[in-house]
């Protein structure tokens, strides 16, 4: 299922939102109903896309008979001043679609422009960028797919697919040890095992209980830095937790296999992006 199809929901709620019962009232008042015309979208600023097939299925949900022409793929990178769609058709469609179009297509580029900053300043030492949950409510197949289009790579979608030992996890199961034991009792190897540790000495309980990934909690990079020396390859390594990008390039360089990041989903500026209209 692409992308557009997954967003079929949010965007009908999202339109419905928009026109309500009435409708474009503006529009309806102003532009004969006959009237077609063009547009284009433009980027005013860099950014990396994201979003493009959603906005396209917005104008289809929005009235129909719109021709929406990608430029710019999702995934790639758009230069100021340039234009990543072009639009024809009815142009009451288009003024009904224009702002919803571009809700998705800014917050979604607006986070795959981040991630791919981002990105851009782990990969040379071998450190994926992770997102989280820490997702807008109805809106994470959107922004995790805009996380990849970044280069970034989607740590779970939920709670169902994957295992992940929190703080109260551990409290509720009366220990770290019995947390993992139940989950590795469970599941076997059909998930791995990831625990959350927030100091040196949940590490060491985290690898003695056998754990496959450890989430290193909340440290600073000289705490980051004893707890992987003491890893020591016996399990995978993510680094979470009061991490900015100001910070960032401190922390890839110290040898970890991830570092996951909730605001680059939760807290990433709109891209600048607007729609230009041409009369037909």
């Amino acid at each position: 299922m692409d992308i557009a199809e997954k967003a079929l929901g949010i965007i009908r709620l999202a339109l419905a939102e928009d026109l309500g019962a009435g409708g474009d009232i503006t529009t309806s008042a102003v532009c004969p109903p006959e009237a077609s015309g063009k547009a284009r979208i433009v980027s005013r600023g860099p950014c990396r896309v994201a979003g493009g097939p959603v906005a396209s299925r917005v104008f289809e949900l929005a009235g129909g008979g719109v021709n929406y022409q990608t430029l710019v793929s999702d995934g790639q990178s758009a230069s100021p001043g340039q234009d990543i769609a072009h639009l024809s058709g009815p142009l009451a469609t288009l003024l009904a679609g224009e702002r919803t179009a571009l809700n998705f297509l800014c917050h979604m580029t607006g986070i795959a422009t981040l991630t791919a900053r981002l990105v851009e300043i782990a990969s040379p030492y071998g450190v994926k960028i992770l997102d989280t949950r820490k997702t807008s409510p109805g809106m994470r197949p959107l922004e995790k797919y805009a996380v990849a289009m970044g280069g970034g790579t989607n740590h779970r979608q939920g709670l169902y697919d994957a295992v992940l030992i929190k703080d109260n996890h551990i409290a509720a199961a009366g220990g770290l040890e019995i947390a993992v034991r139940r989950a590795r009792n469970a599941y076997g190897d059909k998930y791995p095992i990831e625990v959350e540790a927030d100091g040196l000495a949940q590490v060491r309980e985290a690898l003695d209980a056998g754990a496959d990934i450890i989430m290193l909690d909340n440290m600073s990079p000289a705490s980051v830095t004893d707890a992987l020396a003491l890893i020591g390859g016996r399990a995978k390594s993510e680094v979470s937790g009061g991490i900015t990008p100001e910070s960032l390039p401190g922390y890839v360089k110290l040898g970890m296999d991830s570092i996951s990041l909730g605001f680059i989903t939760h807290s990433a500026p709109a891209a600048d992006l607007s729609l230009e209209l041409e009369l037909g």
